[in-house]
């Protein structure tokens, strides 16, 4: 595996899903993210900031649980909540959680995260969210919920893609190179459209919301398929969805060249290929709500500096005053020691 700096992520959506078969699909890409991921999300969980190991947590648009097993197990003492629109999802997650004997350690929740009021998510010491923020039409207000949810010495990790994942080179397949940039392309202006949000720096987002960044991890990934056997179901999966959603928008011989790729009983599929490479970057911050006990100190060691300036300005003040009391005192001292030095000199 091969990695410029350590990361994690899977794309899903969160918001309500439009049929049935396409919450199966989806499902299959999370697994098979998860799966090719799984060491990047270990890295994050190591690097966030927690100040102390969390036993209550919220995983925000959890899928078919990739975070939410991950943060199990690097929590032994935590209970998850998971929180995802789609209910088939959310089965498949308590399914797996039967099979590995977790399921009382899982709580679940369908609910739409575009939606103005959440359940209560109780007081979560660690909210996670994993590519799930850019999916929201209105991620502020859901920012400014998780803030008001967080306990005072809580973390909100947001994890996003910078883009969709690639998986071929650009100069293949051989009869028309550069193939998978352009599905990309001509899909991009009605992607940003549906998600205006993907992409975006959630650092201002999450000042904005009344919460500071304590760190930020930008994730560089590169994986063999040599290394991975999943990553061949991986760009399988893909790329049948680069196919289905340019059937309008594409060429036809760009059309025909995704058909060869996605024939799996073809020798040309992408299955039988062995260059390909995952590259994919993933970002993430780590935000908190403000320390009150630091912010306390910090505004009474403010005020203590402005009273001490006060203190010192209207010192200045009577030491320019001839009539004030400082300046009466000086003097009297001043005639009194001359006097005890033998110097006659007048008030």
């Amino acid at each position: 595996m091969r990695t410029t700096t350590p990361h994690q992520h899977s794309p899903h959506a969160h918001g309500p899903t439009a049929h049935p078969h396409a919450d199966a699909i989806q499902a299959q890409v999370l697994d098979l993210d998860a799966k090719v991921m799984a060491d990047h999300v270990d890295a994050v969980i190591e690097w966030m900031p927690v100040r102390s190991a969390p036993t209550r947590i919220v995983d925000l648009g959890a899928g078919t649980g990739a975070g939410t097993f991950a943060l199990l197990h690097a929590f032994p003492d935590a209970v998850v909540t998971a929180v995802d629109s789609s209910a088939e999802h959310l089965e498949l997650l308590r399914d797996r959680a039967r099979r590995d004997g977790l399921d009382d350690r899982i709580r679940t929740l369908q609910v739409d995260l575009d939606a103005a009021d959440w359940p209560d998510l109780g007081r979560p010491d660690l909210v996670w969210a994993s590519a799930s923020m850019h999916h929201l039409a209105d991620p502020d207000r859901a920012l400014r919920t998780v803030r008001d949810a967080l306990g005072d010495k809580g973390l909100f990790v947001v994890l996003e893609l910078s883009g969709l994942p690639r998986f071929l080179s650009p100069d293949t397949p051989e009869g028309r190179p550069g193939l998978e940039e352009r599905c990309h392309a001509a899909l991009e202006p009605s992607t940003s459209a549906r998600m205006p949000h993907r992409g975006s720096d959630w650092a201002p987002k999450l000042t904005a919301a009344g919460l500071e960044v304590a760190a930020h991890l930008a994730l560089d990934v590169a994986i063999d398929s040599t290394e991975n056997e999943a990553i061949g179901p991986y760009a399988l999966a893909a790329l049948t969805g680069l196919r289905r959603a340019g059937a309008e928008l594409l060429p036809a011989e760009d059309l025909a060249a995704l058909d060869e790729l996605l024939d799996t009983t073809s020798p040309h599929s992408i299955l039988s290929r062995s260059d390909l490479t995952l590259r994919t970057t993933r970002l993430v911050w780590a935000a908190r709500r403000p320390d009150t006990d630091e912010a306390d100190e910090a505004d009474e060691a403010d005020e203590a500096d402005e009273a001490d300036e006060a203190d010192e300005a209207d010192e200045a003040d009577e030491a320019d005053d001839p009539f004030s009391p400082a300046a009466e005192a000086a003097n009297c001292e001043r005639v009194l020691g001359s006097r005890r030095h033998g110097l006659d000199s007048a008030v």
